[in-house]
């Protein structure tokens, strides 16, 4: 049974998601906050396996939330998804850096929204559908200058490879095409990679890409 939090300050917003979640056979709404405070002590005290996440809410914003949810030692295993009103929100950026398994818009349609719950659960990052190339690029051109690439010395050079086609925003079937491996080989490699780099999932795995050097601004396509 997969455990979500709602965390929205809206009360139609969290009734709706909960009618839908809970309709599900494999899926409970383990509880509900309205405010970024609360969403933290209830995930402190539910720990629940992914948190749907307003970014815009009072007392403590979504961001900051992630921020301690994704920083406490003792919630590795707890997935954070942010909710936007846009596909482009302004801080959806730094929502990823702060350690979201991805996004979604609140209009999305209920089909997505319960492939997502299940997507983060198996470790995937989740993006809505199209913005993922174009979020890669936003974070392209406000990421800083490369750091040393000292913590990829430990991956193989198929690794690397495999990591940067990761980072211009490749699945693991594209990925698997690109390299004429299986898409389990490819998912394989992913795996190892973000084992070894610390990586949560495979949004963080794509920032450690641009941060490393490893991925440049100009690489999508």
């Amino acid at each position: 049974m997969i455990r979500v939090l709602l965390a929205d300050d809206q009360s139609l917003v969290r009734a709706g998601f909960k009618a839908l979640l809970d309709a599900q056979a494999d899926i409970e709404v383990a509880g509900e906050a309205a405010d970024g405070e609360e969403a933290v002590r209830k995930v402190l005290e539910l720990r629940p396996d992914v948190v749907l996440m307003d970014i815009r809410m009072p007392l403590l914003d979504g961001l900051e939330a992630t921020r301690r949810i994704t920083g406490e030692p003792g919630l590795d295993g707890v997935r954070v998804v942010m909710l936007t009103t846009f596909e482009l929100d302004e801080y959806v950026f730094e929502a990823i850096r702060s350690g979201a398994s991805g996004f979604l818009v609140k209009d999305t349609e209920p089909d997505e929204l319960l492939r997502a719950v299940r997507a983060v659960v198996a470790g995937d990052a989740l993006l809505s559908p199209g913005v993922t190339r174009r979020l890669i690029g936003e974070f392209a051109a406000r990421s800083k200058e490369p750091a040393a690439a000292g913590a990829l010395a430990d991956l193989t050079e198929r690794e690397r490879e495999v990591m940067a086609l990761v980072g211009i925003g490749l699945s693991n079937e594209e990925i698997a095409r690109r390299l004429v491996v299986s898409p389990l080989t490819a998912k394989t490699h992913v795996s190892r990679t973000m084992v070894k780099l610390g990586a949560r999932d495979r949004a963080q795995l794509v920032v450690l890409a641009y941060e490393s050097g490893l991925v440049r601004p100009g690489w999508l396509g």
